[in-house]
């Protein structure tokens, strides 16, 4: 019998729901204060999650989530690029599942 492995559950930032990491988009700020999406999860630096949903991603600009979280000014420019990675993350997620 296979042992199950632990899935490892991160809280979203926005909803503050509990979810599975890899359906979760990390957001991280380095040493250096830079915040940006990290793609791969494993970038050093405070990292915070956020739901692979485009109304999740909007709201997180409406409400400054991240600059909260990270204590840090953020471009709208930042949130674009977030809402535009996460809209690309949310097509191929759906692509994929329906064509099981």
């Amino acid at each position: 019998m296979m042992k199950k492995r632990k899935i490892p559950m991160r809280k979203d930032i926005v909803s503050g729901e509990m979810a599975p990491k890899k359906e979760l988009v990390r957001i991280v700020r380095d040493a250096d204060g830079n915040v940006s999406i990290d793609e791969t999860g494993k970038k050093s630096g405070r990292g915070a999650y956020i739901s692979i949903n485009v109304d999740i991603a909007k709201k997180a600009k409406a409400d400054h989530v991240f600059e909260k979280a990270f204590s840090t000014q953020l471009d709208e420019s930042f949130y674009d690029d977030l809402i535009a990675y996460i809209d690309h993350k949310q097509a191929r997620k759906e692509l994929f599942e329906d064509g099981k």
